[in-house]
């Protein structure tokens, strides 16, 4: 072997290291992903909850026992929660 394959060698070597470098350090840890998993279920559950909420307090301010503000509040709030998810996943 000469010099100048050495020379490459070593390159080559010194390319693969930094790179598995490059990779460990943009790797994302356990906790991040949590984290991450987290976000999205809270954004997604937020506004379906709001919504119940509020449709069980519409029905009980209105005259009859229905749960109709209920189920079509949770449907929309089903609805802007996925939109979320999109936008945040989007992001």
């Amino acid at each position: 072997m000469d010099n100048r394959d050495k020379q490459k060698f070593k390159n080559s070597i010194k390319k693969a290291v930094n790179e598995i470098e490059e990779a460990e350090k943009n790797k994302k840890n356990i906790l991040a992903q949590t984290a991450y998993l987290g976000t999205i279920g809270f954004i997604f559950i937020l506004p379906v909850i709001i919504g119940a909420y509020l449709g069980v307090w519409l029905d009980n301010k209105l005259t009859g026992f229905s749960i109709s503000w209920t189920m079509s509040l949770i449907i929309v709030g089903v609805f802007i929660g996925a939109v979320n998810v999109y936008l945040f996943i989007r992001e």
